[in-house]
């Protein structure tokens, strides 16, 4: 079992150990948002260590849409390319635990009906896309069967 190393970014880790020893009773929205977020703990590349993230909750249908906004940021998240190297990874909502495997959206269909299910759930996802020149990565996370 890899060893499991925390955010450096104080926030983050101080919820991902409240949503975690919780048992996803706790430490379920961003912030002062009052907007729900999920765990996704995935493999560093580098590491090899687990990493866990908050990020929004947004659902598709028993799917997650994963988006890679980093607040807008000029680079993607470091979690991006865990992501890219690695795709198995374990979602949790709430009180539940899931094992999904994700990909990159790159259908431009497939990627505007997810955006778009993305920014009703969590409306600044747009002016991050706006304040950035990158195209935000988008991920969709499946069940494994």
């Amino acid at each position: 079992m890899s060893e499991y190393i925390p955010s450096p970014t104080d926030w983050v880790a101080k919820q991902v150990e409240l949503y975690e020893s919780s048992g996803g009773t706790e430490g379920l929205t961003l912030r002062d948002t009052g907007l729900p977020v999920i765990i996704v703990t995935n493999t560093g590349r580098k590491t090899g260590a687990i990493r866990k993230t908050p990020l929004m909750r947004v659902a598709d249908g028993d799917n997650y849409v994963l988006v890679a906004s980093k607040g807008g940021a000029p680079e993607h998240p470091f979690w991006y390319y865990n992501l890219k190297a690695d795709p198995n990874v374990e979602i949790r909502d709430k009180t539940e635990l899931y094992t999904m495997r994700v990909r990159e959206v790159n259908d431009p269909a497939e990627r505007q009906r997810l955006w778009a299910i993305a920014v009703e759930a969590f409306p600044p996802y747009q002016q991050y896309q706006n304040k950035t020149d990158r195209l935000i990565p988008v991920f969709v996370a499946e069940p494994v069967a």
